[in-house]
């Protein structure tokens, strides 16, 4: 009967269980590496051809919202608010492609 051998049952010991844990420090360095110049990175997204622009972190963090004048017709504000919401919208969806785009090689881990 085969007795207890140690180590992990075949997969190498002790030296390849210290290659994957500096290679998945590596990664978590890596990863939160990426996270950071997400926090930092800005997105602008923007509706009604410009008329709002919201710029916001790769995060979802808004910093700015910009109206053009010309937008602002105080008998349809519902328009207006439209725009708003769309162009926070398309904030987010740039957000999450950059977010993809960093984070992608990470498996999304952290979102």
């Amino acid at each position: 009967m085969g007795g207890y051998r140690g180590g992990f049952g075949g997969f190498g010991g002790g030296n390849q269980m210290q290659n994957l844990m500096k290679q998945a420090q590596k990664m978590q360095e890596e990863m939160q590496k990426a996270q950071a110049e997400l926090e930092e990175t800005e997105v602008v997204g923007t509706s009604g051809g410009g008329f709002v622009k919201i710029t916001m972190t790769a995060k979802k963090v808004i910093r700015a919202v910009e109206i053009n004048p010309d937008a602002v017709d105080t008998e349809d504000m519902t328009m207006l608010e439209d725009l708003i919401v769309a162009a926070a919208n398309d904030g987010y969806k740039k957000a999450d492609e950059l977010a993809n785009e960093k984070l992608g090689a990470f498996g999304g881990l952290g979102l």
